[in-house]
């Protein structure tokens, strides 16, 4: 049976109104797209429809085209019925997990540690990626839609370098999850990664990559803004927080299990009496999300200016980031 979109749920939907231009531009791609039923409607709500057409700069024709391509790859990689049994041993390490906590904008915080990759399966590698999203996504609270990595890179070297890999992540992430993300943050990244990085650039839109800030521990204004996104009593020691709790394969599985017994009444349910209205930010809220370059390649966290919750990120206009180069006192 058909889902009315505007009755779909909205988890980690903004509760913001869209200007009738915007509006205008959703009602395009929604008959664009055709009518849709079950999984597909519920997906397509007009939070998700605004995403896809931010990620192209309100490009109707760009949008629908993208969208229709997810649709198609949801309905093939069925990534809503993956659970935790299906890539358990891809989590064994601890590689990916999401936090118990989110940061101080309510964004769901992943957990990366590359260098305890544990698997050569790209396919594998990729399949729990996509289990990780989805459900950093079902996690996220009703007035946000981003979430955050954390990315630890001790005990990372040459060995964990995978352009394959990186490229398939790329892809996955932009292509069918786009504006999920909100900050990647980029934890002692050691030096040889700057060059892979620079390397993969091409690989990533411009919006992706200014999400991606380089941070070290020995440096005061990455720990100045570490603690204005998170709640110190929270954080992982790797990353300058208070908590060496450490990860525990047994108490995560168990998380994620409970979390897979509530996917499928999300996906099977017709209404939803608490649905709300769409997560159209203004668009001049959204500059970030631009495919205007700043011109900060390889930049780094900054305590230099105040951080707003504006989209959920640090805002571009605040001269809150600063070169590499500058971090090393040298100019390139």
């Amino acid at each position: 049976m058909s889902v009315d979109p505007k009755n779909a749920s909205t988890i980690g939907q903004e509760k913001m109104l869209a200007s009738p231009e915007q509006q205008a531009s959703i009602n395009e791609v929604r008959r664009l797209i055709g009518p849709q039923s079950g999984k597909a409607s519920i997906f397509c709500s007009d939070a998700c429809i605004s995403r896809y057409l931010r990620a192209r700069n309100w490009n109707v024709k760009k949008a629908t085209k993208m969208l229709k391509l997810t649709l198609k790859w949801r309905e093939e990689y069925k990534p809503e019925e993956i659970r935790w049994e299906d890539i358990a041993h891809e989590a064994e390490t601890g590689k990916i997990y999401r936090s118990n906590y989110i940061d101080k904008h309510g964004r769901t915080v992943l957990v990366m540690r590359p260098g305890r990759q544990n698997s050569k399966s790209t396919k594998g590698q990729i399949k729990y990626l996509v289990y990780c999203m989805e459900n950093a996504i079902f996690n996220l609270p009703p007035e946000q839609e981003q979430m955050v990595w954390l990315i630890d890179f001790q005990g990372f070297n040459m060995s964990h370098i995978s352009i394959k890999v990186t490229r398939e992540t790329a892809n996955v992430l932009q292509e069918h999850y786009p504006e999920r993300l909100g900050l990647a943050i980029l934890y002692n990244a050691p030096k040889f990664f700057e060059p892979f990085f620079t390397m993969v650039k091409p690989l990533l839109e411009p919006k992706t990559y200014n999400k991606v800030k380089f941070a070290y521990s020995d440096d005061q204004n990455t720990k100045k803004i570490m603690e204005d996104l998170f709640d110190f009593d929270q954080l992982e020691s790797a990353f300058g927080g208070n908590d060496d709790t450490g990860f525990d394969i047994n108490k995560y599985a168990d998380r994620m299990k409970e979390d897979d017994k509530k996917i499928p009444a999300f996906w099977t349910r017709e209404n939803n009496p608490s649905s709300v209205p769409t997560d159209i930010p203004p668009l001049d809220s959204t500059r970030l999300d631009s495919n205007t370059d700043d011109g900060s390649d390889n930049e780094k966290l900054d305590s230099s200016t105040d951080l707003v919750v504006d989209t959920g990120i640090i805002n571009p206009n605040q001269k809150s980031l600063v070169n590499e180069g500058e971090r090393n006192g040298s100019a390139d």
